[in-house]
């Protein structure tokens, strides 16, 4: 069935600076093969839902698998029938928005 998740994953009690470990999480992201887009607060992560809840659990495990504390934030839409909801979503409100001009 197909998901669209959005998904933060990051290390807790690493101190401030925390991009190069957010990096690791989103190169195992994009090695999935999976469609996503990452933005400052999350990545977003198009496709059944047993692979994307792999690539969550890859990513994940990239950080905790050293010792690190990993917190995980997520929301998901499953939406049966649907499929490239990544890139429909944001079209049908900027369609909207543009026929409101």
């Amino acid at each position: 069935m197909n998901t669209l998740i959005a998904v933060a994953i990051a290390p807790c009690g690493v101190g401030d600076e925390l991009s190069s470990d957010v990096a690791k999480v989103v190169k195992v992201i994009r090695n999935s093969g999976l469609p996503n887009r990452t933005n400052s607060m999350f990545t977003e992560i198009e496709g059944e839902w047993d692979e994307v809840m792999q690539v969550v659990k890859e990513a994940t495990f990239i950080l905790a698998e050293k010792g690190i504390r990993t917190e995980v934030v997520l929301k998901a839409d499953i939406r049966p029938g649907f499929k490239n909801m990544m890139q429909e979503k944001p079209a049908k409100v900027n369609h909207i928005l543009g026929a409101q001009k």
